[in-house]
């Protein structure tokens, strides 16, 4: 009796290692005769890395100073779109504009305020990579554009797969003729989808 028992157990062991091999080998291809092509169809995967981020320069940045009247001129910094999406339809557009508060100093009254509508903004070229067509929203200073609404600041039109560009936006700021003096304070929002 215990020899059937144990000859029971080594088939039923003999059997478990059987499909356990079975499983554990690749698929095999078809048998095709000589000299014709036998395919074996192989896939693998492309992984998209990351998303679509935008980076702006750390604050505060002083883009210098003048009098009540006159004209301040300056780089905000570098900003960057970077996407990582691999996609097919590779396009997006960043986005730019001013805090409605806009810019104030001591109180905020009227006087201790420059409104967004004295501030323009104008990207300039970008430093780009990828393939497709990168548009700035600005392209020099005669095209500038306050910061009363959201505006346009660089866009991708075209293309797919991975991309980025950098662009350093000048911040125009035109004085008010009754500013009072002061250092004043505001925010330049950026965004991108």
């Amino acid at each position: 009796m215990s020899k059937s028992r144990l000859g029971i157990s080594l088939a039923g062991a003999a059997g478990m290692v059987a499909a356990m091999v079975m499983v554990a080998l690749p698929a095999q291809a078809g048998t095709c005769p000589a000299s014709t092509t036998c395919s074996t169809t192989v896939t693998f995967t492309v992984t998209a890395p990351g998303g679509l981020t935008i980076t702006v320069p750390d604050g505060p940045v002083n883009i210098g100073s003048g009098a009540p009247g006159t004209q301040i001129s300056g780089p905000l910094g570098p900003v960057t779109v970077s996407d990582q999406r691999a996609a097919l339809n590779a396009t997006w557009v960043a986005s730019v504009i001013a805090a409605p508060a806009g810019f104030t100093t001591g109180g905020g009254t009227a006087p201790e305020t420059v409104p967004t509508s004295a501030v323009l903004y104008w990207s300039g070229t970008a430093t780009t990579t990828g393939t497709g067509t990168f548009v700035p929203g600005q392209i020099d200073a005669a095209a500038a554009q306050t910061l009363t609404v959201t505006r346009t600041a660089y866009s991708k039109t075209t293309g797919s797969g991975n991309n980025s560009a950098t662009w350093t936006p000048t911040i125009v700021i035109n004085i008010p003729a009754q500013a009072v003096a002061g250092t004043y304070t505001g925010t330049i929002n950026h965004s991108v989808a």
